[in-house]
């Protein structure tokens, strides 16, 4: 069975904060440098960096980009 791909990208994030490669307060790739990195659509990192937000995991700044929200559950 397929994982889907919105899946994919967001245990991907997922598993780059764990690891601490992206830290609290570091801003993520902009959407089109996610879209090119994991070779997805809008649709998927959009839903993606949706259950990141939901888990509590990062943060969207309005006008400035999404980040690593600082005290994210590890």
């Amino acid at each position: 069975m397929n994982t889907p791909k919105y899946e994919q990208v967001a245990s991907a994030i997922r598993d780059q904060i764990h690891a601490g490669k992206l830290r609290p307060g570091d801003q993520l790739p902009t959407t089109k440098g996610l879209i090119e990195t994991y070779g997805v659509s809008y649709g998927s990192v959009r839903t993606a960096l949706l259950i990141l937000k939901a888990e509590g995991l990062i943060e969207g700044k309005q006008g400035e980009g999404v980040y690593v929200r600082d005290g994210g559950r590890q």
